[in-house]
């Protein structure tokens, strides 16, 4: 068993000064936390793998495709592999866990 607490993968994320930190790595999937504070651009290009966002917290909108919908805690959104995605209009700083299948290279 392997168990993770949000607010220690925060503080290790914010300690390395990055948007992205992974935490989990298997043979089918991985597993990180991204974040983007208020007003903060999301850098992303689309990726190999298909990938499940969960919002932790935060508010914004995120567009998958030609498609938008607004999300906030509790949303989860599905995006298949090589759609491009952005997270934008970021309202209250945004926490998301991200899996990817297969495992993010």
């Amino acid at each position: 068993m392997k168990v993770f607490r949000l607010d220690e993968l925060e503080a290790e994320r914010a300690a390395n000064e990055g948007a992205y930190l992974q935490f989990l790595r298997e043979r089918n999937m991985s597993v990180g936390l991204y974040a983007l504070d208020s007003g903060q651009l999301d850098p992303q290009q689309p990726h190999r793998q298909d990938e499940v966002y969960f919002v932790v917290s935060g508010r914004a909108l995120i567009t998958v495709g030609d498609e938008t919908t607004q999300v906030a805690r509790g949303s989860v959104v599905y995006v298949p592999a090589g759609v491009p995605h952005k997270f934008h209009h970021v309202s209250e700083d945004l926490r998301v866990l991200v899996v990817f299948s297969p495992p993010e290279s």
